[in-house]
């Protein structure tokens, strides 16, 4: 559940919020709670969920690429190429 809270921001602040915000293409408020998250997940380390959701998506990455071939990709997009 969201709730609502009141920053009094200096003007450093303000303007590290205003970067991160057009960085990520959001409002204020949403730069605001992403940085805030990150640094947790930075200091405090990333919630089991969250770990868990992670490793479930690489493992899906793994198998996706089991049986791909890097060196014939890498040829493959090279023949692809030639003709730029």
């Amino acid at each position: 559940m969201a709730s609502r809270t009141t920053l009094v921001l200096d003007e450093e602040a303000r303007e590290a919020a205003r970067q991160l915000a057009r960085r990520y293409g959001c409002s204020l408020s949403e730069a605001m709670r992403r940085a805030l998250v990150r640094q947790r997940d930075a200091d405090v380390g990333v919630p089991a969920g969250r770990r868990r959701e992670r490793a479930r998506a690489l493992r899906r990455l793994f198998d996706l690429f089991a049986e791909n071939d890097p060196a014939a990709e890498v040829r493959r997009l090279k023949a692809e190429d030639q003709g730029f």
